[in-house]
């Protein structure tokens, strides 16, 4: 019964960071902030980061379109 615990850790663990690494990439932040979401009490404050935060890529663009207009 252990066995099949710490063998699901094994795999969900990586994913969940494979995946919160990737979605911090795409929104112009550091790769490496997502290893914060193995971080208790972090990983809720980085989801309000995401949330409601000012995206470097938002921002990026927003400049692109001011340099445009």
């Amino acid at each position: 019964m252990i066995g099949i615990i710490v063998l699901a850790l094994l795999v969900i663990v990586p994913l969940k960071l494979l995946i919160a690494c990737t979605i911090f990439h795409k929104t112009g932040y550091s790769w490496a902030l997502g290893l914060l979401m193995l971080v208790p009490i972090v990983n809720i404050l980085m989801i309000f980061v995401l949330a409601f935060g000012d995206w470097p890529v938002r921002r990026e663009l927003r400049q692109l379109k001011q340099l445009r207009a």
